[in-house]
């Protein structure tokens, strides 16, 4: 996937099992590197950080790869972090990731899942 000209490595995460682990446990995340939550369908889909290390921003996607809304999160908290609206698609990276690349509410994330919502 990328975000304009910056390259995203993201392993994907589908089945539910894959989602409640997400980077649990993780002591570190490449710079390029995330997780891609995938969602049968949109919903209001909201992430916390129990048993996560390190601190990350979630972008919630809508089907089409257009970011809904950011979230900076603080690692090993139960903070409900939401979408503004029903997305499909959570994007977490190490935090600042975003903002450090000028991405923030209405830029795309291209890329599959999302080059084929055209």
């Amino acid at each position: 996937m990328s975000a304009g000209m910056h390259q995203i490595e993201a392993q994907v995460a589908r089945t539910p099992d894959q989602r409640s682990i997400g980077l649990m446990f993780r002591k570190e995340m490449p710079t390029h590197e995330g997780m891609l939550f995938v969602f049968e369908q949109p919903s209001g889909l909201c992430f916390w950080m129990k048993n996560t290390l390190i601190p990350l921003t979630a972008a919630f996607i809508s089907d089409d790869g257009t970011v809904v809304n950011l979230a900076d999160m603080k690692p090993q908290t139960t903070d409900s972090h939401c979408a503004l609206r029903p997305v499909r698609y959570v994007l977490e990276m190490n935090r600042g990731w975003f903002e450090k690349r000028g991405i923030k509410a209405g830029s795309k994330i291209s890329g599959a899942p999302f080059d084929s919502a055209k």
